[in-house]
């Protein structure tokens, strides 16, 4: 399962281990009729967290896609473990891996603030698509993402929605 992968970024569950973290609190309209968070809303927090994660290192997915450099998820897994409540504040974790030369990995986590229990884990494989369509890496997303991934999750970044 990927929750092995996991365990090599953190120390326990010690947050601070984490590439980016971000956090946010759930409101009402992401909930479904059971009154827990809709299992496709996680994605949506799941996405933003990357976003902002870019951001961080002087890259905008907007401006990608308006150079017709498409960013896209090739293959997601989300292992579920505990629901979240309106109202509920979290904290998403976000470590970066290269997986080959043109894909990299983003292992994201969600713990529920303030005691820190996992929610979710999660891992996504994400690829760069040129104009055409074929994989490429472009050479400011190598620069950027390949140091972080190589930085082993020692560089921390932080905001809050």
């Amino acid at each position: 399962g990927i929750m092995s992968n996991h365990r090599l970024f953190r120390a326990g569950d010690d947050m601070r281990q984490y590439s980016f973290t971000l956090d946010f609190q759930v409101c009402d309209y992401e909930c479904d009729m059971q009154g827990i968070v809709n299992n496709a809303v996680y994605q949506n927090y799941l996405e933003h967290a990357r976003h902002e994660f870019l951001k961080t290192l002087g890259l905008s997915f907007a401006d990608f896609t308006r150079r017709r450099i498409n960013l896209v998820v090739v293959r997601a897994e989300l292992d579920y473990r505990h629901p979240l409540r309106s109202g509920d504040r979290f904290r998403t974790g976000l470590c970066i891996e290269r997986v080959s030369r043109l894909r990299f990995s983003f292992l994201q986590d969600i713990f529920i603030l303030p005691d820190g229990r996992p929610i979710l884990f999660a891992k996504f494989i994400a690829v760069a698509l040129d104009r055409k369509g074929r994989p490429w890496l472009p050479e400011e997303l190598e620069t950027a993402l390949g140091s972080f991934a190589r930085a082993g999750g020692e560089k921390e970044r932080s905001i809050s929605r």
